[in-house]
C-alpha cells in the first residue's frame, strides 16, 4: 500500500512537467511549420514591398487608353519619334530611387526623345499622402513649375514621408521653387489638378497597372531588370534606329549603324 502511494504521488508529481514538455514540443513543431511555410511561399508580387512592380494585365498600351492629363507632363520634343511614357507615385521608394536614372536617360537623348510622367498614387495605406503629394505637383505645373516639384518632392520623400507636417514641408518646397503660395493653395483645392491626376490614373489603371514605376518605351513596356540607364539606352537606341531606317532596311541593320555611331561619339 505505501508502495503504490508512493507512485501515486510520484506520478502527480510528474504530471506538470510532462504537460509542460508537450507544450513545448507542439510550440516547437509549429514555429518549424510557420517557419518552412514562409520560406516555401514567396509574395504573391514576388517581393516584400507592398508597391513593387507587378506585371500588368498588357505588355503593350491599347491604342483604346484613356489619354491621361492633357497636356501630359512631358520633356522633350513632342514630335520625337521615341516616347518613354513612366507612371510613378511620389511616396514609392523605387521611383524615388529611379529618378536620376530618368534625368540622365533624357539629358542623353535630348528633343530625340519624349519623356512623359505621368500620376499613379497606388491606394494602399503605407502611401496615404501620395495623392495629395501628386496634387501639389500638378498645382505647381499650374504656374509651370511641375517638374521642380517634382523633384523636391522625390529628393526629400522619406523627409515629408515621416512627417505629420508633410503640408507645411510642401508649402515650403512651394517658396522655394517660387511658387505663388495662394494660387497654390488654391489650385490644390481646385478641380483642375485633382482632375489631372485622376485621368492618369485612369489611363494607368486601363493597362492593368499594379505597381510603381512602370515604363513604357512607343506603348511597351519595360521588365523591371531592364529598369537601369544601360537597358534603357539599349531600348530607346533600337527605336531610334527602327524609326530611322529607310525603307525596306531591316531594322537590325539600322540598329547596327546606330550603335556604331553612338560608340563613336
Amino acid at each position: 500500500m505505501a508502495n503504490e502511494k508512493a507512485n501515486a504521488t510520484e506520478t502527480r508529481s510528474n504530471t506538470p512537467l510532462l504537460i509542460i514538455g508537450i507544450v513545448l514540443v507542439v510550440a516547437l513543431l509549429g514555429g518549424w511549420w510557420f517557419y518552412s511555410s514562409s520560406k516555401s511561399k514567396p509574395a504573391a508580387n514576388g517581393s516584400t514591398n507592398s508597391n513593387s512592380v507587378k506585371p500588368p494585365k498588357s505588355n503593350t498600351i491599347p491604342p483604346n487608353a484613356p489619354p491621361g492629363a492633357q497636356p501630359p507632363n512631358q520633356q522633350g520634343s513632342a514630335s520625337a519619334a521615341v516616347t518613354l511614357e513612366e507612371f510613378a507615385d511620389f511616396q514609392c521608394p523605387q521611383c524615388a530611387l529611379q529618378q536620376p536614372n530618368m534625368d540622365e536617360i533624357k539629358s542623353m537623348y535630348g528633343t530625340r526623345l519624349r519623356f512623359i510622367f505621368r500620376e499613379f498614387p497606388l491606394d494602399i495605406k503605407a502611401h496615404d499622402k501620395s495623392y495629395d503629394a501628386a496634387v501639389a505637383a500638378e498645382a505647381a505645373g499650374m504656374q509651370g513649375k511641375f517638374w521642380d516639384m517634382q523633384n523636391i518632392l522625390f529628393k526629400n520623400q522619406k523627409a515629408w514621408t515621416d512627417n505629420d507636417n508633410f503640408k507645411q514641408m510642401w508649402k515650403d518646397y512651394a517658396q522655394k521653387i517660387g511658387l505663388d503660395i495662394p494660387k497654390w493653395e488654391n489650385d490644390m483645392a481646385g478641380l483642375g489638378a485633382k482632375g489631372r491626376v485622376n485621368a492618369d490614373k485612369e489611363r494607368g489603371k486601363f493597362i492593368g497597372l499594379n505597381g510603381t514605376p512602370s515604363l513604357f518605351v512607343n506603348g511597351n513596356l519595360v521588365r523591371v531588370e531592364d529598369m537601369t540607364v544601360e537597358s534603357l539606352k539599349t531600348i530607346v537606341d533600337a527605336e531610334l534606329a527602327k524609326a530611322a531606317a529607310p525603307q525596306g532596311q531591316p531594322a537590325s541593320n539600322a540598329a547596327a549603324n546606330a550603335n556604331a555611331a553612338s560608340s563613336a561619339q
